[in-house]
């Protein structure tokens, strides 16, 4: 093949691994999902963070930087866990918006309160995500992604708290 040729290549990107392709399969497809709640999270939590108002604004603001910055650290090792096991992972905006389940806030103006508590509910849903595809691991013995998993529901457990203190008494 030349450089100038543009026509596709089939490429098997199935990497070995002792776990099997079934796996690879179950693993890779609650990964996928999985990354598209994750990424989903992270562009609501930049939303709320680029869009906060109030008397704490400042406190608020960087809250949310924090935390989105520790969302997005985790997409990278869990989309780099699914090609490891031998399955693709998510290729666009689109494929996340297809697979995720988290819901978008396109909203114009949304009270900073109801924002924690709305990234406080998601947060939980993403404690039981991650807990369910933990439980895929199990069954096939994927020690190394669920110990990716059991760091990041420990994190995601400390933002939830995080927003439940923040929101507690308002």
């Amino acid at each position: 093949m030349d450089a100038t040729d543009n026509s596709p290549v089939a490429y098997d990107l199935k990497t070995p691994t002792g776990l099997g392709a079934d796996a690879a399969r179950d693993i890779g497809a609650a990964a996928r999902v999985l990354l598209a709640d994750i990424f989903a999270l992270y562009v609501k939590t930049k939303n709320f963070h680029w869009h906060m108002s109030g008397p704490h604004f400042r406190d608020y603001h960087l809250l949310l930087d924090d935390q989105s910055a520790e969302i997005l650290a985790m997409t990278d090792p869990l989309a780099a866990r699914g090609r490891a096991l031998g399955a693709g992972t998510i290729k666009s905006v689109g494929d996340i918006s297809r697979r995720q389940r988290l819901l978008d806030n396109d909203t114009d103006f949304i009270r900073p309160h109801e924002m924690l508590a709305e990234l406080r509910e998601d947060n939980l849903a993403l404690v039981a995500s991650m807990r369910s595809t933990h439980d895929v691991c199990d069954e096939y013995g994927d020690v190394a992604t669920a110990s990716l998993l059991e760091n990041w529901i420990d994190e995601t457990e400390k933002r939830v708290w995080f927003l439940f203190e923040t929101l507690r008494g308002s």
